[in-house]
């Protein structure tokens, strides 16, 4: 008598999938906007936040030389610099996912003394693997983030004056974190410890007042692509501050999307601008109502107010009562 049992999903994809030319990653990509396009129709996104600096003035895309300590962006009138801690160098890449982490621990927590119970809480909120890699990665980020100083302010110049308004915090006043020495260790349901983090008084106080919510799966799609990512939470942001008459972005220039997102140096003027067209493409994957194009001359982004959309209101900035 023959085994009539069903073979499982997973085995059939693994089968089908090289043949008919999708990759595994593609496939979760799939699977990934139509969740996001489900939860967006039924009104069940789960909210991230970010912090406005950081949606501003972005960290570097690639991990910068280690003689490098300091890290400037501009944008229009903000300004944003970071200085690294000797020891562990600048914040780059995924380090990115730590501010969103901690800004929505202390804004569901409603302190800006947040705890959680483990690395692994934290992967699997950005559905990043839980193993080695990641985990060890993920202790390598909070060190950067914790040693790290920044300043962040504007600077508004007329004819007869000019106005210069700084803040310099630390992210962290203080951080404890368990993680096994062990390199053969990967974090998992195991953890015993609770991990402890205080925000800075000023940290806090940023994203309390300047808080930015996006869409926790498009966050933990794009995690591993740290320049749309930017694009993403700064499209969300900027839309939302849209009103009236939609903004024309130049694409490159001194006050260019490229040196808003920090690309310059990862790419010439004419690949920038490939860039912007497909990160536009890929973000409206999972947000089919993004309310932005490029011009036909490719030099300029139109961005359009999102608040008339009641299917992504819920990604526009907002204080909470």
């Amino acid at each position: 008598m023959s085994d009539s049992s069903p073979v499982p999903i997973g085995t059939l994809a693994n089968a089908v999938l090289p043949s008919i030319g999708i990759t595994k990653r593609r496939m979760k990509q799939v699977e990934s906007v139509v969740l996001i396009r489900e939860q967006r129709a039924n009104g069940h996104q789960e909210l991230a936040f970010n912090a406005r600096p950081f949606v501003l003035c972005g960290l570097p895309l690639r991990r910068p030389p280690a003689t490098q300590l300091v890290h400037r962006r501009r944008n229009g009138k903000f300004s944003l610099h970071i200085v690294a801690h000797p020891d562990f160098g600048l914040p780059f890449g995924q380090d990115r996912l730590i501010p969103i982490w901690i800004a929505t621990l202390a804004l569901r927590q409603k302190s800006r003394e947040v705890s959680f119970d483990s690395a692994a809480q934290m992967l699997d909120f950005f559905r990043l693997p839980k193993d080695g890699f990641h985990y060890r990665r993920l202790v390598d980020a909070f060190k950067r983030i914790f040693g790290a100083t920044i300043f962040f302010g504007t600077e508004e110049q007329s004819a007869a004056k000019m106005l210069i308004d700084w803040t310099r915090f630390h992210f962290l006043d203080r951080m404890q974190l368990w993680y096994s020495t062990n390199k053969e260790c990967f974090i998992g349901e195991s953890d015993s410890s609770e991990n402890v983090i205080t925000l800075s008084e000023a940290f806090y106080s940023e994203i309390d007042q300047h808080r930015i919510p996006v869409e926790r799966e498009v966050v933990s799609s794009l995690a591993h692509a740290p320049g749309i990512l930017d694009f993403y939470v700064w499209l969300a942001w900027k839309s939302w501050t849209v009103n009236g008459v939609p903004s024309r972005i130049p694409i490159l220039g001194p006050a260019g999307l490229c040196d808003q997102l920090g690309a310059t140096q990862y790419s010439s003027p004419r690949r920038f601008r490939h860039l912007i067209i497909e990160w536009l493409v890929r973000v409206k994957a999972y947000w089919p109502d993004c309310p932005a194009f490029v011009t036909n001359d490719r030099r300029f982004l139109i961005v359009h107010s999102s608040r008339k959309s009641p299917a992504i209101c819920v990604v526009g900035p907002h204080r909470s009562s």
